[in-house]
């Protein structure tokens, strides 16, 4: 899928979802004080270097799961080591952050239970819209309990 199709999809699924651009990236929100998106699209190299987002095209749709989806899909999530700068994949595994298609954690933001995918093909984005549902469903709950919205009001 293109990225456009991605950004189509996740704007019409959801109810009261607002998105923003900056510097070519896009952030998805129900917050409407835009404080934390459940979702984002990434297309340079400018947060990390990790999924090589430079090459022509290639994008990176970033997802903020539950803790506990994440570790039913990557085991429990690791612990920063002494000198790590950031915050990590929070995964054991080996991953190339580089792939295109493959659902994994996110390379650096892992460890607060992100995923991420380069370029999904139609058929991982069908695996994708589930946890979009899940990030869009756990956004809106700290929203509401954060008081930013009224609970009886969706957006």
């Amino acid at each position: 899928m293109d990225e456009a199709s991605v950004i189509t999809w996740i704007s019409g699924a959801f109810d009261d979802v607002e998105r923003t651009e900056v510097d070519g990236n896009s952030f998805f929100f129900f917050d409407p004080e835009h404080k934390f998106p459940f979702a984002t699209i990434v297309t340079s190299n400018l947060y990390d270097h990790a999924s090589d987002l430079d090459r022509p095209g290639v994008y990176r749709l970033n997802v903020g799961i539950g803790r506990e989806t994440w570790t039913e899909r990557f085991g429990p999530p690791t612990k920063g080591m002494p000198g790590d700068h950031g915050l990590g994949s929070g995964s054991a595994a080996t991953w190339d952050f580089a792939e295109l298609d493959v659902v994994m954690p996110h390379p650096v933001y892992g460890r607060m239970h992100w995923v991420c995918v380069l370029n999904p093909s139609e058929a991982t984005f069908e695996t994708v819209k589930p946890l979009l549902s899940e990030a869009y469903d756990l956004n809106v709950a700290r929203t509401v309990k954060r008081g930013a919205v009224n609970a009886n009001r969706p957006g």
